[in-house]
């Protein structure tokens, strides 16, 4: 039986009075216009706002330096086409010498790197193949300005917003089949602001599907498929690999042995198997990914650039890996005794985003797409529609103001300071928190977890999980 989300969340209930009010028990049901197909053309359109949004910039191929603030349409993707060297095809993890000396190599895990050079000869091929044998003698920072370059650069966007839109898609018909009964529970993916605004911004939607995919297939009580699709999501952006912490308490809690370790020897032979491709090709140049973030100080949008600013105190990249990988840690172990010591074992999804919350929370950047990660997993934790809109305000706000500070326009006419780009930081952090405040609730009372099926939510007293075992696959 399908939950009706009038049925089921306030603020459904309260906006269906203008269509007539919630669904009653005689109510219809569509032959074809079922709830996963409703939440796939609801994906389509938001993205396809989304696209729109990119558009000023697109008119005039990112060249606008102001622009790209002003209307926040920035993207990395045509920077990086000649930046690194795919405007020339070159492999990224290539040790030639003449591809060295011009381009720098591309800092991203490998899952990313496949898929930019793969759809770089896409672009190639749909523009006709051109001759890029004159642009080895040419400057690379030349090639930007280059009318052939600029069109391929077009060209390689509609390319990779197809792809992310498929991935989109994609996302939603995974996540609507996590809870059996509560496809609704994709909708705040679907329809989710932060979607359209940022998921042009990189290529991190490649790490949200199979994320999507992970909780998807954990609910289908496939432990090996879920550690593949961990280790894939790991070896192309680090976050998925922080879903084996949720794994991890879970097979605790159930004493599920054999699913721990076939979940994490998966996610180990996909990750391993995803590099060695890079790796074999070029030691040094893979190793880039993980030197670049080492080296890298406090950064866009995290507490460690609000600290350092508004005290005017400088930390050294040795300081903040130390510190908010210490605090991360701490973070992890608070989830892992709060996973034990909750009434019921806790929902994958809840898990899954405590830790991944708390990682971003304490990490040296927070770029605007980053939200992305919390995206899937949020919208499973907390199914509540009020909860989802008072975060991703809080996201959208950040999302305006990075743009405005790096436009420098937030900047007070009297002095360097920033005041407002901090407040926005805090903004993002509080409602961060927030949504982890309502998860944490979540668990240690599951009678106000949504999800939760109504004979547990009339447990009142804890329980142990001998007594009553509960599969978070069921749910």
């Amino acid at each position: 039986m399908t939950t009706s989300p009038t049925e089921d969340d306030p603020v459904v209930r309260s906006v269906s009075e203008v269509v007539g009010g919630p669904v009653g028990p005689r109510a219809g049901r569509h032959p074809w216009w079922t709830a996963t197909r409703v939440l796939l053309l609801l994906t389509a359109c938001t993205f396809a706002l989304g696209m729109v949004q990119k558009s000023s910039c697109y008119d005039d191929t990112w060249g606008d330096g102001t622009r790209r603030y002003t209307q926040m349409c920035y993207s990395d993707l045509p920077y990086l086409y000649t930046g690194r060297g795919l405007a020339e095809l070159a492999w990224p993890y290539t040790d030639d010498e003449q591809v060295r000396g011009r381009y720098e190599v591309m800092e991203y895990p490998v899952g990313i790197s496949y898929v930019a050079w793969g759809t770089a000869w896409a672009t190639h091929w749909l523009a006709g193949s051109p001759d890029i044998e004159p642009r080895y003698s040419r400057p690379a920072g030349e090639l930007f300005g280059d009318p052939e370059v600029q069109e391929e650069i077009r060209i390689f966007m509609v390319v990779s917003a197809l792809l992310f839109a498929a991935l989109a898609l994609l996302s939603t018909w995974l996540l609507a089949g996590v809870h059996r009964g509560r496809p609704w529970d994709a909708a705040a993916f679907a329809l989710a602001p932060v979607l359209a605004l940022t998921g042009l911004v990189n290529w991190d939607l490649l790490a949200v599907v199979l994320v999507a995919g992970a909780l998807w297939a954990w609910a289908r009580d496939r432990p090996v498929l879920t550690g593949v699709l961990i280790g894939a999501g790991a070896a192309t952006k680090l976050f998925p690999l922080f879903l084996l912490g949720g794994v991890v308490v879970i097979c605790l809690r159930e004493r599920r042995w054999r699913d721990l370790a076939g979940a994490t020897l998966a996610a180990v032979a996909a990750w391993l198997a995803l590099n060695l491709p890079g790796w074999v090709s070029g030691a040094e140049q893979w190793k880039v990914f993980w030197t670049f973030n080492s080296d890298r100080g406090p950064d866009l949008g995290s507490v460690w650039l609000l600290l350092a600013q508004a005290t005017d105190t400088w930390f050294t990249p040795h300081t903040v890996n130390l510190w908010s990988w210490a605090l991360f840690g701490l973070w992890c172990l608070g989830v892992l005794a709060l996973g034990l010591r909750a009434p019921v074992t806790p929902r994958f999804a809840q898990l899954g985003f405590l830790v991944v919350a708390g990682f971003l929370l304490v990490n040296k950047v927070y770029s605007p797409q980053y939200v992305l990660w919390l995206l899937p997993l949020a919208v499973l934790a907390r199914p509540r529609w009020r909860d989802q809109l008072v975060w991703q305000g809080c996201e959208v706000v950040y999302f305006a103001a990075v743009w405005w500070y790096l436009g420098g326009f937030l900047s007070p006419s009297a002095g360097d300071d920033a005041g407002f780009y901090w407040l926005a930081i805090a903004i993002r952090v509080a409602g961060e928190l927030y949504l982890v405040a309502l998860v944490v609730r979540d668990v240690l009372r599951p009678q106000h977890d949504p999800v939760r099926p109504p004979p547990l939510v009339e447990q009142r007293a804890p329980v142990s999980v001998v007594e009553i075992p509960y599969d978070d696959r069921k749910v």
